[in-house]
């Protein structure tokens, strides 16, 4: 009985533990980056329904519009609980994604375009919710390893579209369209399950925590590694269905070795609380003479240093929309305003649109090059997969390798992001400029330089800008994604391809009314867009140099000082609360 007793108590602290919570946000993270899987079923969408290219990529404009403008997500954030967050999000991922099931397969009428621009927003926009309930509370739970962690949140993001292709592949076989409908209800499915896991505890630094953390990243770089080697082994072989069934499989199995990393973490915390509460001695309690403020809490009586702190930070509270203009230090707690209003924002927004923008944009054409180019469908579906492993490495890297050149010789992370923004110009320009094989190292440093970007940009503004009104201010940093996407991928790309493509059409003595889907072949289809696309990362790369400048003595700083004074409070706390139960 004891030991029955023994075990319920553990799993209930389990399965309460932030460290199953960080299970779970990976998770939910494996399954938020539909998104990146567009350049697998545009083709189909293209042609089932019609679309010519400037159509199709106004279609992805509004999928980044939804993926990235979060706002609202962030707002709710700050008025409801996580789990609220969670399901709306899992709802609109259902119901957005879904509707665009039944319009391609034919089960309901051809929407109009704008009805299917606003299925692929809500849709798309339903990860920022995901983003929004678990990096962010993730961030909040592990301050001092934010780089890290984000970097492993959003390492898993980049994942997603290589693990989607897998698991459609072993449910569904090669089925673009099925895809779709595996979009619609696996990540809503996932959010549902641990809906009640993601949210803020209060708990001390783990001794073991930069540990568990290089633990997760090694299962995640395996994990990484088996989904570039099935990519690779199934475009030159045929697999049957079971093969793909034991590739997803396998696959599975690795997403799951965190949960054993959780388990033994939590257990080891398990055993130290429940040592610690049996060594704690008997003491005498004398009775004293009642103290002038009866009601103040124990640990504000017996713990001066951690009351001081608590009356400091209550002080220092300002309201969201007060004090625009009487900004606090870098590093402080900003206003959503004072942020917004800041001039190191407005760098990171430019830098942002040059570098987002165009990296989503190469994403969302990748079909279309790769078409244009003469490559089969199912080669395609290889660049996709691989650039969303190579989305992962930027992902991890930035954040692990970012953390460690901090720490140790104080290099701004904003000079990393300014590294971020010239890799993806080479890729633009192997693209306008092709060989064989280019298309497969473009991918690489595009998706590679996008991952960089994105997981620098989220940790960049937690450090500049603080922690309290994270939820929206991480999801208005991105903003300019798709402001950057429409202009590159609609006004540009798509106008400069259905410009070659109607030529083509018109050297044939054919018109547009002719033919039902606008192609172009050959090289020439992306060349001088790509050329601007480069020029756009250069120009990003150069404005991002202001923030360098600006921020150089800030990070040569102790940027997490504030945060190890607070968990040396919350420690003493948590002792003399067990103490006290003792």
């Amino acid at each position: 009985m004891a030991h029955d007793f023994k075990l319920c108590n553990f799993t209930l602290q389990f399965l309460r533990g932030r460290w199953f919570m960080m299970f779970a946000s990976y998770l939910i993270m494996a399954g938020a980056g539909a998104t990146y899987l567009f350049g697998v079923y545009s083709k189909t969408i293209k042609s089932t329904l019609g679309y010519d290219q400037t159509t199709l990529n106004l279609l992805s404009t509004f999928k980044d519009l939804g993926a990235n403008v979060g706002v609202l997500s962030g707002l709710l954030a700050e008025v409801t609980p996580t789990w609220f967050v969670l399901l709306i999000g899992s709802l609109m991922n259902l119901s957005g994604y879904f509707l665009i099931w039944l319009a391609v397969t034919k089960k309901i009428a051809t929407p109009k375009i704008c009805h299917m621009c606003m299925y692929i927003c809500i849709g798309a926009n339903s990860q920022n919710f995901a983003n929004t309930g678990s990096l962010v509370t993730c961030v909040k739970n592990f301050p001092h390893s934010r780089g890290m962690m984000l970097g492993l949140m959003k390492g898993f993001v980049g994942l997603s579209g290589a693990i989607f292709t897998q698991l459609y592949l072993a449910i569904y076989g090669n089925d673009s369209k099925s895809l779709i409908l595996l979009i619609a209800w696996l990540p809503a499915l996932l959010s549902m399950i641990f809906i009640f896991s993601i949210r803020e505890k209060k708990f001390s630094r783990h001794p073991n925590e930069v540990k568990v953390f290089n633990v997760t990243l090694v299962i995640s770089i395996v994990l990484a590694l088996l989904l570039m080697g099935m990519t690779i082994a199934q475009k030159y072989i045929d697999f049957s269905h079971i093969g793909y069934v034991a590739c997803a499989t396998i696959v599975c199995v690795v997403l799951f070795c965190p949960l054993f990393v959780a388990i033994r973490e939590e257990y080891t915390s398990w055993k130290l609380k429940k040592k610690e509460l049996e060594s704690v001695p008997s003491r005498v309690i004398v009775e004293e003479p009642p103290l002038p403020v009866s009601k103040a809490p124990v640990s504000e009586i017996e713990l001066p240093e951690y009351s001081s702190m608590v009356k400091i930070q209550e002080k220092e509270e300002v309201g969201c929309f007060s004090d625009i203009f009487k900004k606090p230090k870098r590093g402080d707690d900003y206003t959503i305003l004072q942020a917004l209003l800041s001039i190191d924002m407005l760098i990171l927004f430019v830098a942002t649109f040059c570098g987002l923008g165009c990296s989503l944009t190469s994403i969302d054409n990748l079909g279309q090059i790769g078409e244009s180019l003469g490559y089969p469908q199912h080669t395609i579906s290889t660049f996709v997969s691989l650039m969303s492993i190579w989305n992962y490495f930027g992902r991890v890297c930035s954040g692990f390798i970012s953390e460690n050149l901090l720490l140790k010789w104080k290099v701004p992370r904003t000079l990393m992001m300014t590294l971020a923004l010239i890799l993806p110009a080479i890729g633009n320009l192997i693209i306008a400029f092709p060989f064989s094989g280019s298309v497969y190292v473009a991918s690489l440093l595009i998706g590679f330089s996008f991952g960089v970007q994105l997981t620098l940009l989220f940790i960049i503004i937690s450090e500049l800008f603080g922690l309290k009104y994270y939820s929206t201010l991480f999801n208005c940093g991105q903003l300019a994604s798709p402001l950057g996407s429409y202009i590159l991928n609609v006004q540009v790309v798509g106008r400069l391809y259905d410009k070659e493509a109607l030529k083509q059409l018109e050297s044939k003595g054919l018109t547009r009314l002719m033919v039902k889907e606008l192609t172009c072949i050959g090289k020439q289809c992306y060349r001088n867009s790509f050329i601007i696309l480069a020029c756009v990362n250069l120009f990003g790369a150069l404005v991002s140099l202001i923030l360098v400048k600006r921020t150089m003595e800030y990070y040569k700083s102790d940027i997490y000082k504030r945060f190890r004074d607070q968990m040396e409070a919350n420690e003493k706390e948590m002792k003399m609360i067990s103490t006290a139960e003792k």
